[in-house]
């Protein structure tokens, strides 16, 4: 049986804050399908479908990426910029979810063209409804580009 497509890749490498996105997104009803990457090589892997993710079929991308930005082997920055240097991820819509809200990852992020930058609130109230908010706005407000098949 098929995994249904992931309207939602979580590039997250900390358990607590995987644990806690997910269960905000579910606390709000969000019952679209997540994926979730822990590194910043497997998020590529994923998006590129190759490596691990090689079976995956390149037209299902997720509607929205939510993005940290301290990753193992690759970080947020990079990942970014990588994804929009392909062609057929440059309008992939990404969302920095982060808990630095230093002014240099701001301007990189979107100089590197991220949709948004989402510092994480350290409040669990606060947390719960800035994820509801995103979830609100990327999976049912947000008109996604049409997937461009590529190489």
């Amino acid at each position: 049986m098929s995994e249904s497509p992931a309207a939602i890749l979580l590039v997250e490498d900390n358990p607590d804050d995987e644990a806690l996105t997910l269960r905000a997104l579910q606390h709000h009803n969000v019952h679209n399908h997540v994926a979730v990457v822990r590194d910043g090589a497997e998020a590529l892997e994923y998006l590129f479908c190759n490596g691990a993710y090689a079976d995956r079929n390149p037209e299902e991308m997720p509607l929205v990426v939510l993005l940290d930005l301290r990753l193992p082997k690759l970080d947020g920055l990079q990942v970014l910029k990588r994804i929009r240097a392909e062609p057929r991820t440059r309008c992939q819509p990404v969302v920095v979810l982060t808990s630095s809200d230093e002014e240099r990852d701001i301007v990189q992020s979107y100089e590197l063209g991220a949709n948004s930058f989402v510092r994480k609130p350290v409040e669990f109230t606060e947390f719960i409804q800035g994820v509801r908010q995103l979830g609100l706005y990327w999976l049912l407000i947000n008109r996604p580009p049409p997937v461009k098949a590529g190489p």
